[in-house]
C-alpha cells in the first residue's frame, strides 16, 4: 500500500485526540470558568479515578477477552512490561545525565517508563479499522480484534501504571515532604532546651527519676505469650503496610481483575455478556458509565495543558530529555523487540496485533500522570509542561511511527 495512503490512515485517529484536548483546553481558559479552577480539575479527576476509569477497563475486558484470547495473547503483557523497564532505565540515564533536581526525578521516570496505554489505542486501533483502506482487512472483524487488543493493553498498562509507577511517584512525593519536614524544624523545642545549660542542670534530675520509674515499671510486668494466630495477623498488617497494598489495588487494578475474570469464565458471560443474558443490563450500564472515561481523560489533558504553558521554558531541557526517550529511543528499541520475537515464533502471525505490540513503545506518556501528581499534590506544574510538550510532537511522531508500523507489519 502507499505510504501516503497508510499516513492518512494513521494520521486520523491521532487528530480526534488533539480536538478533544483542545476542548479541554477551551474549557480551562478563565473567561469559561468550566475548568479553570484546580477544584473543578480534582473532581473531574476524582471522578475519572474512582469510577469511569475501573468501568472502562471491567466493561471492555468483560465483553472482548476470553480465555482463548488470553492463551493467543500471552506475549502482550512481557511486551507492555519491557516498554516500562526500558522506559525507567532510559529514565534514570536522562536523571543522571542532565542532573534532574530531586523534586522532579520521580515524575520524570514515571512519564519515560509508562506510555498512553489506555484511552490513545482505544481510540487510535478501531478508528484505523474504519477506515478506508485499513490494511488490516474486514472493517468489522478488524475493529472487533482491535477493540479486544486495545482493552487488552488498556488493562495491563492500567495495572503496571498504578502499581509501579505510582509507586515510584509516592516514594520521591514522600521524600520530598520528609525533607520539607526537617528544614522546617532544624531546631525543635527540645533540642532547644538541651543546648540551654540552665534547663539541662534543672531538668536532669527530673529526667533520672522518669527513667528510672520507667525501667522499675517494665521490670515489674511479666511478658505475656501471644498466640500464633495474633502474631501472624501483625506480622501480615506490617507487610502489607510497608507493601502500600491499599495503592497497589487501585480501583482501575480492580476493575481489571473483576473484567478478565468476567471475560474468562463461561458461567459469568452467560450471565452478563453473551446475546439476551439475564443481567445483561448491568453490563451495558458499566459500559454506558465507562464509555465517558476516555472524553474525560483526554479533558482533563487539555486542561492542564494551560498550566503547562507558563513554565515550558523552565523546564525545556528535561522535556527535550523526554521527548528523546519516548518518541527516538523507545520505538527503534520496540522494533528490534518485536520483529525478534516474531522471528523466533513467539507471536502469532496477525498484522493488526503485532501493529499494536509495535505502538505500545511509541506513546506518549500516561494521561494517568497528571492523576497521580494531583493526587499526591507534587510537580503539577511540571506534569503540565511535560504533557503539553510530549503531547504537541505526539501529534507528528505517533503519526509516522503508525505509518511506519502498518508499513513494516505488511
Amino acid at each position: 500500500m502507499e505510504f501516503w495512503k497508510l499516513f492518512v490512515v494513521a494520521l486520523m485517529p491521532v487528530l480526534k485526540v488533539l480536538l478533544i484536548t483542545v476542548l479541554g483546553t477551551f474549557l480551562a481558559l478563565d473567561r469559561l470558568d468550566i475548568l479553570s479552577s484546580e477544584t473543578a480539575r480534582k473532581n473531574l479527576n476524582t471522578i475519572v479515578f474512582f469510577v469511569f476509569l475501573p468501568a472502562l477497563v471491567c466493561g471492555s475486558l468483560a465483553e472482548t477477552v476470553t480465555s482463548r484470547s488470553i492463551i493467543t495473547l500471552w506475549f502482550m503483557p512481557l511486551n507492555i512490561l519491557l516498554t516500562f523497564i526500558i522506559g525507567a532505565a532510559l529514565g534514570w540515564l536522562l536523571v543522571k545525565l542532565m542532573r534532574v533536581p530531586h523534586h522532579l526525578q520521580g515524575l520524570v521516570l514515571g512519564c519515560c517508563a509508562a506510555g498512553n496505554l489506555g484511552n490513545l489505542p482505544l481510540i487510535i486501533v478501531p478508528a484505523v479499522c474504519i477506515q478506508r483502506g485499513n490494511p488490516f482487512g474486514d472493517a468489522d472483524s478488524c475493529h472487533r480484534k482491535g477493540l479486544a487488543y486495545a482493552s487488552l493493553s488498556m488493562a495491563i498498562g492500567t495495572v503496571y501504571i498504578w502499581s509501579i509507577v505510582y509507586n515510584i511517584v509516592r516514594i520521591y512525593s514522600s521524600k520530598i515532604t520528609n525533607e520539607v519536614k526537617v528544614d522546617d524544624s532544624m531546631i525543635s523545642p527540645d533540642s532547644a532546651l538541651e543546648n540551654d545549660p540552665e534547663n539541662i542542670s534543672k531538668d536532669r534530675p527530673h529526667t533520672n527519676h522518669v527513667k528510672q520509674f520507667e525501667i522499675e515499671f517494665t521490670n515489674s510486668i511479666e511478658p505475656t505469650k501471644e498466640p500464633k494466630n495474633e502474631k501472624i495477623m501483625k506480622q501480615l498488617k506490617v507487610l502489607a503496610e510497608k507493601m502500600k497494598l491499599k495503592a497497589l489495588f487501585a480501583p482501575a487494578t480492580i476493575g481489571a481483575i473483576v473484567g478478565l475474570i468476567i471475560g474468562v469464565v463461561p458461567i459469568f458471560r452467560k450471565i452478563l455478556i453473551v446475546n439476551n443474558a439475564p443481567l445483561g443490563v448491568i453490563q451495558d450500564s458499566l459500559v454506558m458509565v465507562g464509555d465517558a472515561g476516555i472524553p474525560a481523560m483526554t479533558l482533563l489533558v487539555g486542561a492542564n495543558l494551560i498550566k503547562g504553558l507558563k513554565g515550558l521554558v523552565k523546564q525545556f531541557p528535561i522535556v527535550v530529555g523526554i521527548i528523546v526517550v519516548r518518541f527516538i529511543a523507545l520505538p527503534a528499541i520496540g522494533i528490534g523487540i518485536v520483529k525478534g520475537a516474531i522471528h523466533f515464533g513467539l507471536i502469532h502471525p496477525d498484522p493488526l496485533y503485532q501493529f499494536i505490540l509495535l505502538l505500545q513503545f511509541a506513546l506518549p506518556p500516561a494521561v494517568a500522570m497528571s492523576t497521580i501528581t494531583q493526587l499526591f499534590g507534587a510537580s503539577e506544574g511540571e506534569c503540565s509542561v511535560i504533557m503539553l510538550a510530549t503531547y504537541s510532537c505526539a501529534a507528528f511522531s505517533l503519526t509516522l511511527w503508525s505509518t511506519f508500523f502498518m508499513w513494516l507489519v505488511l
